[in-house]
């Protein structure tokens, strides 16, 4: 087995191709197609790519780890025909050995976290093994039909929604996302990425404007005809979804959503989905009163590098 690193399109092209090879029913888990041509669609630099190679060449797995300066996430994607616990076993170490740079470059400790897919027993035990300890709450996957009735369109007053005016807006759309998620993370670089995936519907991308101009939420809704083609289905998905704090509790989220899946239907999709953590109690209580279920949970753990 030997591990290289990230190089461009041709390796983008070989960790879609594995992730194309999965279950069906695990085709669209984190990260899909649509988040891998996103996240390595851009030059960020604090995105950390590598691949393991068999002895003939061929692929059989990945890993990225994003700093996101006060943690990090390491993501592990192994073939199903690979021996899982030993390459996953390396994967960990080369992500501690980037964290532990982090950490010394910052003089203090980098929590690495990394996700699993409730049911997955063989990588939680592989992870408990290694030091890692379950975080509280974790993610969950929601999703609604589009036969369903769609509530009726309840704009707040002095409100508008419109689509994003993409490139000239990235800025402000920055600005609004870090101060909806009280984080540095997001960079004018990854919201470009976001533009330019081949997914990408501008008319889809929608935000909420204040009465005095400002932005004040967003829903990014977007689906990919390329997975649909290979699971069969027809999801469309009205995530990632995020309000400004000074108009939180206005109903700007149920709005954006009900008009992102008004859009959806419109485009002949048959199901809507959208993820959030489980502890994010807002936005779990807007999607189920719009007709969402939980559908699937990942599980957080965590270790201090």
């Amino acid at each position: 087995m030997r591990a290289e690193p990230y190089s461009g399109a041709a390796d983008l092209q070989r960790m879609l191709d594995l992730v194309k090879a999965r279950p069906m029913d695990r085709l669209t888990d984190f990260p899909s197609i649509a988040d891998l041509q996103e996240m390595l669609g851009s030059n960020n630099p604090l995105l950390h790519t590598q691949l393991w190679e068999e002895a003939g060449g061929g692929l059989a797995g990945f890993a990225l780890l994003q700093d996101y300066q006060t943690w990090a996430f390491l993501v592990m994607e192994v073939a199903a025909f690979c021996p899982v616990v030993e390459i996953e076993e390396q994967m960990v170490a080369w992500g501690k050995g980037i964290a532990h740079r982090l950490s010394s470059t910052r003089n203090c400790p980098v929590p690495m976290e990394v996700h699993v897919r409730a049911g997955e027993h063989a990588q939680v035990a592989l992870l408990e093994a290694l030091g890692f300890e379950r975080l509280s709450g974790g993610s969950v996957s929601l999703s609604r039909s589009l036969s369903e009735p769609i509530p009726l369109l309840d704009i707040p007053p002095g409100f508008v929604i419109r689509p994003s005016a993409g490139e000239p807006e990235i800025e402000e759309w920055v600005r609004l996302h870090r101060l909806a998620w009280g984080t540095e993370n997001m960079t004018v670089e990854e919201r470009r990425s976001m533009l330019h995936v081949p997914f990408y519907d501008p008319a889809l991308d929608l935000v909420a404007v204040a009465p005095d101009g400002n932005l004040a939420a967003y829903c990014v809704g977007w689906f990919s005809e390329e997975e649909n083609a290979l699971t069969g289905r027809k999801d469309g998905y009205t995530d990632h979804i995020a309000t400004h704090p000074a108009y939180q509790r206005r109903g700007l989220a149920r709005a954006l959503i009900l008009a992102g899946l008004s859009l959806l239907k419109e485009r002949g999709l048959e199901t809507a989905r959208l993820g959030t953590a489980r502890e994010n109690l807002g936005m779990l209580r807007t999607a189920e009163s719009l007709g969402f279920r939980i559908v699937s949970e990942t599980l957080w753990f965590s270790k201090i590098i």
